[in-house]
């Protein structure tokens, strides 16, 4: 099963390169240029792992993030950030982002981390439906 990236950043050169360098890797990948085309990919399709950028213009990445976590909490986000908005990332990871990274970051850091926040996820996916099926038999009194 392949992992389904989204990838959220308002430089489409940018976006494009990485896309190309994550489906070489067998990544699923789709991209938004901004954060209400991100929201609306959330919405409509599912997303294991979204690589968002601080700085963009109109909804920036904190506020894409704070809606992404009301709308799908397990999806795992990765901030991208530059020298300048260090803070901004730390303050998204506070908000339930999975981690940041610097841009620009290499490929292959990039792609662990994607692995590192789809286990993670994946795992607590797990736990969920383990609770939920041991709350449906005790409710059947098995």
């Amino acid at each position: 099963m392949q992992i389904k990236v989204l990838l959220v950043d308002d430089e489409k050169d940018f976006v494009e390169t990485l896309a190309q360098r994550l489906e070489v890797r067998d990544f699923d990948v789709k991209t938004a240029l901004d954060g209400d085309e991100a929201l609306g990919l959330i919405r409509e399709s599912d997303v294991d792992v979204v690589i968002l950028d601080v700085l963009m213009p109109g909804k920036d990445g904190i506020q894409t993030l704070k809606e992404i976590k009301e709308l799908k909490p397990l999806v795992h986000v990765i901030m991208l950030t530059g020298n300048a908005t260090v803070d901004t990332a730390i303050q998204g990871m506070r908000l339930g982002a999975y981690d940041y990274l610097m841009k620009p970051t290499e490929t292959e850091i990039l792609v662990e981390k994607i692995m590192s926040a789809y286990k993670n996820k994946a795992e607590h996916e797990d736990r969920i439906r383990q609770a939920e099926i041991k709350g449906l038999l005790k409710r059947r009194g098995w």
